[in-house]
């Protein structure tokens, strides 16, 4: 064992560093915390940990004071916990006089060696290092690093490419003008409606529809593989499986295990109401799905109400389609979830006294709060209507002084009583420098 880690060290640091697509964030490399990439499989994460160590050489860090491991790599299963100490042993056998100086670890895909825990809290407290580790379980962010680290990691996640991101894969530049023009409005609206569809997994981006959609497919099989099925030995597969076609094929809708329960009997699949919740944390375990609750201060209230289910990425929610027929509609209310997520906002759907809803009502990391209704047009006058009545309430009973619609296309303020709300172009709203955000927010008041 101690042979073949270092030659895989050794074929680190033969090997160029990838060129790559830039991602945005950083990860925060603070003395004494782990850094956590969480993240579904393929959006990524690897990669991410090769622009951080671009980044390390590119400052003048030797390229001799980074190791990487990946624990996808077969040769070395079935690694134990108790063999991990072979790795550091195995890298300061190779550079003795690094001992004295701090490198910097990457470990990609940790969680597939049962106790990585204890070898990962004992390597921070007795060597020189900085560590990152990637995986693919929401497990990484909650109980076990909660529980072994005591405090000592920040986490951070990683989706498949924003649009921004998509942008800049494809080589156009995605910085927003004060001024945009006809034929760069065009490009940017072109291009935000291939993203509806193929969605941002860095794989699949150029790739024709009928190969990209067989490929999203066999991403959701090996995640119910091997984030679900092998880590929670699940043994009853067909309902999981109905039930991940089900969310992914409509996405942005409210969904309830009680009802959902009662299809399973009514088609005579057996599962009882306690597995399906299982099976839904197990979902937003591995990142494939996330539930957003109702907006209420009453914790009862939050659980009786349904949930509205969002997959990670719209290109997933068209490969498992139910029907004929895209729904932009709700491709786009994913999209605006996502981007609250990426930006780090506490998200709940909201529905005002007289019963009207509005998608999303957001509260970011300072505590300012946003109501946004997401619609795909407003040329239909009862659509126009509907959804602005709801946004107009849900800013009187919320105390907002603003609200946003976004679009696939359209741009307006519509003054109203509640205040201004802004219509905006989906493609624009994606593209907002922080400063913006910054600034619409300062309109909106909080909770």
């Amino acid at each position: 064992m101690n042979s073949l880690i270092e030659q895989i060290i050794g074929d680190f640091l033969e090997r160029p560093l990838p060129a790559l697509t830039r991602r945005d964030g950083v990860l925060p490399g603070l003395p004494g915390k782990v850094d956590t990439l969480i993240g579904m499989r393929r959006t990524g994460k690897s990669w991410r940990l090769f622009q951080a160590m671009g980044d390390l050489v590119a400052g003048g860090l030797p390229k001799e004071r980074l190791l990487y491991i990946n624990f996808d790599d077969e040769r070395l299963y079935p690694l134990t916990a108790a063999e991990l100490h072979r790795i550091p042993d195995s890298y300061y056998r190779l550079f003795p006089r690094h001992k004295t100086q701090r490198c910097h670890f990457f470990f990609d895909e940790i969680q597939n060696v049962p106790g990585w825990e204890r070898f990962v809290r004992r390597l921070l407290d007795t060597e020189n290092v900085q560590l990152s580790l990637t995986g693919s379980s929401a497990r990484l962010l909650s109980r076990e690093i909660a529980t072994t680290l005591r405090g000592r990691s920040l986490s951070s996640e990683l989706f498949p490419f924003s649009f921004r991101e998509t942008l800049r894969h494809q080589g156009i530049d995605e910085r927003p003008e004060p001024v945009v023009g006809s034929r760069r409005t065009a490009l940017l609206a072109n291009r935000l409606r291939h993203y509806l569809e193929a969605g941002g997994f860095p794989e699949v981006q150029g790739i024709e529809a009928p190969y990209r959609l067989r490929i999203l497919q066999e991403y959701v099989d090996v995640v119910i593989l091997r984030d679900i099925v092998e880590r929670h030995a699940v043994t009853n597969i067909p309902p999981l499986r109905y039930l991940i076609r089900h969310l992914l094929g409509a996405p942005a809708t409210n969904f309830s295990v009680n009802k959902f329960h009662n299809d399973l009997k009514s088609q005579g699949i057996a599962c009882g109401k306690n597995a399906l919740h299982e099976y839904l944390a197990y979902l937003e375990d591995a990142y494939l799905l996330f539930p957003v609750p109702i907006y209420s201060r009453s914790i009862r209230k939050q659980q009786v109400n349904p949930r509205k289910i969002y997959p990670v990425d719209s290109g997933l929610a068209l490969a498992f389609r139910h029907g004929p027929g895209k729904d932009s509609g709700r491709l786009l209310e994913t999209l605006v979830f996502l981007e609250l997520r990426r930006c780090g906002e506490e998200i709940a759907y909201y529905r005002t006294e007289a019963g009207y809803e509005v998608d999303f009502l957001s509260t970011g990391p300072e505590g300012d709060t946003q109501a946004i209704q997401v619609c795909e047009t407003l040329g239909d006058p009862a659509t126009r209507q509907r959804e602005v009545r709801a946004l107009m309430a849900a800013m009187r009973e919320c105390g907002l002084s603003s609200g946003t619609i976004v679009t696939l296309d359209e741009l307006e303020t519509i003054a109203t009583d509640s205040g201004p709300i802004e219509v905006i172009p989906a493609w624009r709203w994606l593209l907002r420098e922080e400063g913006d955000e910054k600034n619409d927010r300062s309109h909106s008041g909080g909770r």
